[in-house]
C-alpha cells in the first residue's frame, strides 16, 4: 500500500502570457499565482506560505509577497537550480505538519528568452574552476557527461536522439508546446553540432515562462472543491556546487534521491505509471532512468532506443514535451510538476495517459550536481 500523503496540491496554473514578453519574471509569477489560486477554490488571504527560486532575483519570495500583497507566515527560497520547486514541495509539507502555515504557495517565473539572452540571466557568482577555460556553459558540462558516457558504456549519438524524438513526438499532441513539427533520429543527428557530441535538438529550448502551485494539508484539501494531487514522498540532494567537483560525471544525486522518494512512498518503479524527467539535453534523460533504476548503470541508452517512452510506450515520460520541446524558461522543475498535475487530473487532452495513478517527477539542479525527486498520486493511487 502506498505511504498515507504528507501533502495536497490544489491549484496548478501556467502563467496565461508565458509567451508574450509582456511582463517581467514577477509578472508572470503573479499571473500564474492568480491562476492557480482560482483553480484551488481558496481566497488569496487563506496564502500564509511563500515559495520560490529564481534566476533573476536575489529575494525571489520578498517580490512575490509584495507583487501579490501577501505577508506570509512561512517563507522558503531554497535554490538548489531546476530542481527546486520539486524540493519546495517536500519543505511545504514539512512546514505544514509542523503547524508553521496552512496552505502555501510555490511560484516560478522567467523571461529568459525575451530578454534576448542565450543564457539565463543569473544573480549567482561566476563558476571560479569552469570558466577560466572558457566553456559555453551549462552546455558544455552536459558535453563532457554525454562524452564520458559514451566512453565508459558505448552509449550512442542514436541513443540520445532518442530521447529528443520522444519528446517531440508527446509535444506534437501539446498545444502549448514551442516546437511541434516532428523529427526524426537522423533530423537530430543533422542538426549543427552545439558542443560534441551534442547537436541542437539534444539541446533544450530558450524560453520564457511561469507556473505556479496552491498547496495544504490532505485533511484541508477534503474540504475544497476540486481534485488534489497528494504528495506521498520526496527527497533531495546535492553532492557539488560546481561540476569540477563532481564524483563522477555518469552518476548523478539522482542515484540517492529516486529510491529514498519511492521507499518513503511506499511505491515501486512498477506502479508508477507516468514519469516526469528534467530534459535540460538528452544525456540527464539517459543518467536519469538509469540512477533512478529503471535499468542498470550503462544501459539506459539501450533501454529508450526501443521507443518505449514515446505516445503508445510502455513508459510515458515528459509528456508535454519536455524542455526539449515544450519549454524550457531556465528552470524547468515547475514545468515538470505541472505536467504531472495535468495528468493526474485527466486534464492533458490529446496526451493524457490512460489511467494515470502514480506519477514520478525527477528534477535537477546546475550540472546534476543536485536533484529533487517527488512521487505524486490521484485519489485512485492512494490505494
Amino acid at each position: 500500500m502506498p505511504a498515507e500523503p504528507i501533502l495536497a496540491i490544489v491549484g496548478a496554473a501556467h502563467a496565461p502570457s508565458q509567451d508574450s514578453g509582456s511582463l517581467t519574471p514577477a509578472g508572470l509569477m503573479a499571473e500564474a499565482s492568480a491562476a492557480a489560486i482560482l483553480d484551488a477554490g481558496v481566497d488569496k488571504a487563506e496564502i500564509d506560505g511563500l515559495f520560490s527560486s529564481s534566476s533573476f532575483y536575489y529575494m525571489p519570495t520578498l517580490n512575490l509577497g509584495e507583487y501579490l500583497g501577501i505577508v506570509p507566515r512561512y517563507s522558503d527560497s531554497t535554490t538548489i537550480g531546476g530542481c527546486s520547486f520539486v524540493a519546495h514541495l517536500r519543505h511545504a509539507a514539512a512546514a505544514i505538519g509542523a503547524g508553521e502555515m496552512t496552505t502555501g504557495l510555490i511560484a516560478y517565473g522567467s523571461t529568459q528568452r525575451s530578454i534576448g539572452s542565450r543564457f539565463v540571466k543569473s544573480m549567482s557568482e561566476p563558476l571560479p574552476y569552469e570558466v577560466p577555460y572558457g566553456p559555453l556553459w551549462p552546455i558544455a558540462g552536459y558535453a563532457m557527461q554525454a562524452q564520458r558516457h559514451m566512453y565508459e558504456f558505448g552509449t550512442t549519438p542514436e541513443q540520445l536522439a532518442e530521447v529528443a524524438v520522444s519528446a517531440r513526438s508527446w509535444a506534437r499532441l501539446n498545444p502549448a508546446a514551442r516546437m511541434r513539427k516532428p523529427i526524426t533520429i537522423d533530423d537530430v543527428l543533422d542538426s549543427p553540432m552545439i558542443a560534441d557530441p551534442l547537436h541542437r535538438f539534444d539541446c533544450c529550448l530558450v524560453t520564457d515562462g511561469g507556473g505556479a502551485l496552491v498547496v495544504t494539508s490532505p485533511e484541508r484539501a477534503a474540504d475544497l472543491v476540486g481534485n488534489p494531487v497528494y504528495l506521498l514522498g520526496a527527497s533531495e540532494a546535492h553532492v557539488a556546487r560546481y561540476m569540477s567537483a563532481l564524483p563522477s560525471f555518469v552518476t548523478s544525486p539522482g542515484a540517492l534521491t529516486g529510491p529514498a522518494a519511492l521507499e518513503k512512498a511506499q511505491v515501486g518503479l512498477d506502479d508508477i505509471d507516468h514519469f516526469q524527467l528534467y530534459d535540460p539535453f538528452t544525456i540527464a534523460v539517459i543518467i536519469a532512468v538509469e540512477d533512478l533504476g529503471l535499468c542498470a548503470k550503462g544501459e539506459g541508452g539501450p533501454f529508450l532506443e526501443d521507443r518505449k517512452s514515446r505516445p503508445g510506450g510502455s513508459m510515458p515520460l515528459n509528456t508535454d514535451g519536455g524542455g526539449l520541446s515544450h519549454r524550457h524558461p531556465g528552470m524547468l522543475g515547475m514545468n515538470l510538476v505541472l505536467e504531472a498535475v495535468a495528468q493526474l487530473t485527466d486534464s492533458a487532452g490529446d496526451r493524457q495517459v490512460e489511467d494515470t495513478r502514480l506519477s514520478l517527477v525527477h528534477g535537477l539542479g546546475g550540472v546534476y550536481t543536485a536533484t529533487a525527486t517527488a512521487i505524486l498520486a490521484n485519489r485512485s493511487g492512494l490505494g
